[in-house]
């Protein structure tokens, strides 16, 4: 899957010229391949060969309406975690029994409004929660599916803002608690508790931690059974991790060494189904940045080259406010120029217009020396960039356009300053 490639020296995606794309649109600019979209979403699907299953898509990793469309049309599922992620899945075609419902503050109304749409499951966080939904589900005469999450207690070798499967995290049941609430909650009349689901977190790279879990959660349904309690379904959750380092090679920019060795959730799930399978459940997984990192990119444009303090500083005119995953997580993403020229490289902080300290996409980064006005590509951005994006020191959203084949669309127009004087 190499849908960002160098041609004539010049980056494209797919079979468009992503500088004539920044022209065009101008910058910041996150742009996305279809291609990559729909190459993801097969390569997950086929990994499961003949194994009954459903893939939902975590809308939260990206939630523009048209990509939203592309992967409803390939068949998969939704993961939401808020009434509007419902809204925008439900708009965008997704089936209501292929949408599943995370969130560990689920409100009211969006339960309601789960309710209403006849959504596949609820994951279910707490015994208060349960007691809502059911309460929720009475008041109207209905039944609540639900699946109980279970915290494994299991760290995932993550950023401890991205972890959510230790028992210090605010996510899920533990999992010592879960044959008496099992027990408890089969006597609330309109729940229909199918099944377990469990998540460990994000950007998780080391596959023997999904296998312990997958180990895990499979003896715990064996304890549920043996309670005398029926598990129809296991929910595996999603946090497959993707590569950010290196993921881009040339002659011609620097060098990264991949620290996540032949991942993709197709290879993390060919290794974990086996254990899954013994269980006898249908399975249901929650994968939003293994199919949407790689099919993004944010151009930004060299504003000042400044040399100052024994570094050198390329500003851009892209921000924390339109990327926000390095100043957040310390995450790394591979920058590399749009078009290439043969420079020398050196090491250079690439940081934005923010009036903040944190406000940088690199530090200390090896670079083909950037001037002013060159376009850099921050490459793996599909997935938890536009969606973490703000309005801070009042700075409009980019655009968000799509490639296809060799040409580009707006599939979200970029704000302007008047939009935020409302």
């Amino acid at each position: 899957m190499e849908e960002f490639t160098y041609r004539d020296n010049v980056l494209m995606a797919e079979d468009a010229s992503l500088e004539e794309a920044a022209e065009m649109y101008g910058t910041p600019l996150y742009l996305y391949s279809r291609r990559s979209i729909v190459e993801h979403c097969r390569h997950i699907e086929a990994a499961f060969g003949d194994t009954p299953h459903l893939t939902c898509y975590a809308v939260k990793a990206n939630g523009n309406g048209s990509i939203l469309k592309i992967i409803a049309g390939e068949g998969l599922g939704a993961d939401v975690v808020s009434g509007g992620e419902l809204q925008m899945a439900l708009a965008a075609g997704f089936p209501p029994e292929r949408i599943t419902f995370s969130s560990v503050g689920k409100q009211e109304d969006e339960i309601a409004a789960g309710l209403h749409a006849g959504i596949r499951a609820f994951n279910a966080e707490s015994r208060q929660e349960l007691e809502v939904l059911n309460a929720l589900a009475s008041a109207r005469d209905t039944m609540a599916r639900v699946m109980l999450r279970v915290n494994l207690d299991l760290g995932g070798d993550t950023h401890a803002y991205l972890s959510t499967g230790k028992h210090t995290d605010k996510f899920g049941i533990p999992k010592e608690e879960i044959p008496e609430t099992m027990r408890w909650a089969r006597g609330l009349a309109h729940l229909d508790i199918r099944g377990l689901h469990s998540h460990l977190g994000s950007q998780i790279v080391d596959a023997e931690k999904f296998i312990v879990a997958a180990h895990d959660l499979t003896g715990l349904v064996g304890d549920v059974r043996r309670a005398g309690f029926p598990v129809a379904e296991l929910d595996f959750g999603g946090g497959f991790g993707a590569q950010y380092r290196g993921y881009l090679r040339h002659p011609d920019v620097p060098a990264e060494e991949p620290t996540e060795q032949d991942l993709s959730a197709a290879t993390i799930l060919r290794r974990v189904l086996p254990v899954l399978r013994h269980c006898g459940c249908g399975i249901t997984i929650q994968p939003g940045r293994s199919i949407m990192a790689h099919a993004g990119v944010l151009l930004v444009r060299v504003l000042y080259r400044k040399p100052a303090g024994g570094k050198v500083f390329i500003v851009v005119d892209g921000g924390m406010n339109d990327l926000l995953r390095p100043s957040l997580y310390g995450a790394h993403h591979q920058i590399v120029p749009v078009r290439l020229q043969g420079r020398r490289h050196e090491c250079v902080d690439v940081v934005g217009p923010l009036c903040e300290s944190g406000d940088f996409l690199a530090l200390n980064r090896q670079l083909p020396a950037a001037q002013r006005g060159d376009l850099l590509a921050v490459m793996c951005t599909g997935a938890y960039g536009y969606v973490l994006s703000s309005n801070y020191n009042a700075r409009p959203r980019p655009a968000e356009v799509l490639a296809e084949g060799d040409r580009c669309r707006v599939i979200r127009p970029r704000e302007r300053v008047q939009d935020l004087l409302s």
